[in-house]
């Protein structure tokens, strides 16, 4: 059976989105000068595919919701981003499940992806490391317009990397 994004995504967003109300103050300071403090949990290069498909889709669906009340609310964005994207989204979603199910066994592979996708929305929880609200909001509406997974890897290898702050980015229009 296959993983049913959107219901996986709206849990996401429930569960994230009461969390992040109380750090949106500090959050938002940290965003505004550049320094805030999430670092991903290894290179993206060395993720699966799938797996990276679905980090770019948390760490947009974190940072959004952090970025909701200022003047570079994406959530629009994002929104169109799931939309368009959703088949790419879903097929990610049940590849890293079924890499879940061989790691840890049928059994555990729902509880696995849980925890992986807690990990990834707590990584970004304040805020990306290198780019603002203002910055995130041209990424999700320039993915929202892309075609193929393949593009989505691509941009996942540049937004989530260690390094991107040096690396010039085709997603947010620079």
């Amino acid at each position: 059976m296959t993983p049913n994004y959107t219901a996986a995504r709206a849990a996401d967003t429930k569960m994230l989105g009461s969390s992040l109300l109380g750090s949106t103050m500090l959050g938002l300071a940290a965003l505004t000068l550049g320094i805030a403090a999430a670092t991903p949990a290894h290179a993206a290069g060395s993720m699966s595919g799938a797996e990276k498909v679905r980090r770019l889709d948390i760490m947009l669906m974190v940072t959004g919701l952090r970025c909701r009340t200022t003047a570079d609310n994406f959530q629009a964005d994002y929104r169109r981003f799931t939309t368009n994207q959703l088949s790419d989204l879903n097929a990610a979603n049940a590849e890293l499940k079924g890499e879940m199910a061989r790691r840890y066994g049928a059994a555990g592979a729902q509880r696995a992806l849980d925890r992986l996708s807690t990990v990834m929305a707590n990584g970004y929880g304040q805020g990306h490391p290198w780019l603002g609200c203002a910055e995130l909001k041209s990424v999700a509406r320039n993915l929202a317009t892309v075609r193929g997974r393949a593009t989505l890897e691509e941009a996942a290898d540049q937004l989530l990397s260690d390094y991107g702050s040096t690396t010039r980015l085709a997603w947010a229009g620079r």
